[in-house]
């Protein structure tokens, strides 16, 4: 399943990813367990296997969870100013449910950017999609509607609201649970 994730989103060969098969190692997460944490410095790429994730923040003043991102499987998951820049996270990645993934380190990325121009390039493929995902949820906010933007975050993880509680999904797309309900319902009927 990675090695064709892989070659389909950075054209890493056979070759290319028999450099790399000695450093991918499996984790499993219980749901409520973190990826990684606030302050904590995130040190792993991985590829999820199964299950789904958030990233979070949480508002000092008034404890409450914000929703960044959602990452469900056949995806990579990273806190990725965090991880290139080898410093603490401003926020939370958490599991919630269970989960499967591969991970590989920081150092052996490096090392494999060293040794293959196919590396090099997925490693500017993940830039270049971290970089889309945070303009695409700026820019959500700026031109979309909340209804619009739940289409969007159900097509991009279709089996989401079947998995977690609809709050997470309300915090994500900026609105109350309330207006999520309205939301859904008007979708249904249409």
């Amino acid at each position: 399943m990675l090695k064709h994730a892989l070659l389909a989103f950075a054209g890493i060969d056979e070759e290319n990813f028999d450099l790399s098969r000695e450093y991918w190692q499996p984790r499993n997460y219980q749901k409520g367990e973190f990826y990684n944490e606030y302050k904590n410095v995130c040190k792993n790429l991985g590829f999820i296997i199964d299950g789904i994730f958030r990233t979070y923040y949480v508002n000092e003043e008034t404890g409450e969870e914000k929703n960044i991102f959602f990452f469900s499987p056949q995806q990579i998951i990273v806190s990725y100013k965090s991880f290139v820049n080898q410093a603490p996270c401003n926020y939370h990645t958490e599991s919630m449910t269970a989960a499967s993934v591969l991970y590989i380190s920081y150092a052996q990325l490096e090392k494999l950017y060293q040794q293959s121009h196919q590396w090099e390039h997925f490693g500017r493929l993940i830039a270049e999609k971290a970089f889309n995902m945070a303009m695409t949820r700026t820019e959500d906010f700026i031109f979309n509607t909340p209804e619009q933007r739940y289409k969007d975050l159900t097509e991009a993880h279709p089996q989401l609201a079947n998995h977690i509680p609809l709050y997470h999904i309300a915090s994500y797309l900026g609105i109350q649970g309330p207006s999520l309900s309205r939301i859904r319902k008007r979708m249904v009927s249409k």
